[in-house]
């Protein structure tokens, strides 16, 4: 489901920050001990949560300097919400939000299909099973590598449609929609561990 119409309402979704909020915000995490030298990705998670809708954003800087924004998702879609025993019978995995997480990616595969960041270190997640169309952070917290990679939305390297509907394409994994932006984000980072900070739309 492409179309202006749906990238410029989803774009809305989340707010618009200057670099300096955004730096702020993560510094004032408990979890911080200083920005990467190098490449980092920041997520923002919408509050309104739209369900299977790729309406969150993320942020690539290099140190405290801005590169670029993209749009994505940081929680899981449809498939695997009314489906997480497939991943986890003990629910689907929902990241908690305003953390850093250090040196969490590096160059790799996702599922041997395609070009990603794939998880190296643990990163924090409560396990949502109510089955409803929102991702809760409840319950108990979990140190895990999940495979929680960062990929875009089709296996197709040189395509450059812009894909609305998460559906199966994250179970915990941080999505990229953009290939164009997403495929930019790998070339900067080539084979460096990356950081990345997840916040909550403030």
């Amino acid at each position: 489901m492409g179309g202006l119409g749906w990238e410029l309402k989803t774009k809305k979704m989340v707010k618009n920050y200057t670099d300096k909020q955004l730096l702020d915000k993560a510094e004032s995490l408990p979890s911080f001990k200083g920005f990467p030298n190098g490449y980092w990705l920041l997520g923002v998670q919408s509050n309104e949560d739209k369900f299977d809708i790729f309406d969150d954003k993320f942020y690539l800087f290099k140190g405290k300097q801005f590169v670029l924004a993209t749009t994505g998702t940081t929680n899981a879609g449809k498939t695997a919400i009314f489906g997480f025993e497939k991943y986890n019978k003990k629910g689907v995995g929902v990241i908690k939000t305003n953390e850093w997480y250090d040196e969490l990616w590096q160059s790799g595969l996702h599922h041997g299909k395609m070009k990603a960041l794939r998880q190296i270190n643990p990163i924090k997640l409560f396990r949502d099973n109510n089955k409803n169309t929102k991702i809760e952070e409840i319950g108990e917290v979990y140190n895990e590598i999940v495979m929680c990679n960062f990929h875009t939305n089709d296996y197709n390297p040189l395509t450059k449609l812009v894909k609305w509907i998460i559906g199966g394409w994250s179970a915990c994994c941080q999505v990229c929609n953009n290939p164009m932006d997403y495929y930019s984000i790998l070339e900067l980072v080539g084979k460096q561990k990356v950081s990345y900070c997840l916040l909550k739309e403030f």
